[in-house]
């Protein structure tokens, strides 16, 4: 299990001998993941809406946005493949759910429609949300971005990947637990990039629709 602490000694929770909790396994609060400055207070309660819980496996020490926003910085300015910036994971002993919270590259600027389940929302060059993920795309002008002609398009994905079942409650709050989530570590991956007034993302999440 990418991103987190450790590799779910369960995954669902059991109480067997070879599920034993390891010793130094660390449950934390919503704002103490990926690193401490990904996730708001606003996108802590948001994580609750989206997985029953307040509190989460700690994230594995490399999993943070510093090291997303390194890893971004040493990609090639083309389209890279999908990466993590960390994964959420409800504790041992509770319902096992798994969020992953992604960073991509695009060529440019997005265009096209986006599918019928999503909720377009103005945020950087495009945000749109669902049931069960959100994506914020921003444009990145920064120093740190030399190797970039000009601008970097960047994709945060906020993922909760089950085909066995369809997201269960209240559609419009889950859409916009997601969009929270999304802009909080959108916003934090702009600033630790020094992105050109950051990435023009609002300081608040926009939530009505587009």
């Amino acid at each position: 299990m990418a991103g987190s602490l450790f590799l779910g000694a369960t995954g669902c929770g059991g109480d067997g001998d070879e599920n034993k909790t390891p010793k130094d396994y660390k449950v934390v609060a919503g704002t103490q993941l990926c690193g401490g400055d990904a996730v708001s207070a606003d996108a802590s309660k948001a994580l609750k809406t989206i997985t029953g819980s307040s509190r989460f496996e700690a994230s594995a020490k490399g999993y943070t946005v510093a090291q997303a926003a390194a890893d971004l910085v040493e990609a090639s300015p083309a389209s890279s493949v999908t990466k993590d910036v960390c994964r959420v994971y409800t504790p041992l002993g509770t319902p096992y759910f798994e969020l992953r919270i992604t960073w991509n590259l695009e060529d440019g600027a997005p265009t096209g429609a986006s599918a019928p389940n999503f909720t377009v929302l103005k945020m950087g060059e495009l945000a749109v949300a669902a049931a069960d993920k959100a994506y914020v795309f921003f444009a990145c002008r920064s120093a740190s971005l030399s190797d970039f002609s000009g601008v970097a398009h960047i994709v945060i994905g906020v993922e909760h990947r089950d085909v066995r079942k369809e997201p269960e409650g209240d559609v419009k709050a889950l859409k916009d637990a997601y969009a929270t989530v999304a802009h909080s570590v959108s916003l934090a991956m702009a600033k630790e990039l020094r992105c050109e007034k950051n990435g023009g993302l609002p300081a608040q999440p926009v939530l009505d629709p587009a």
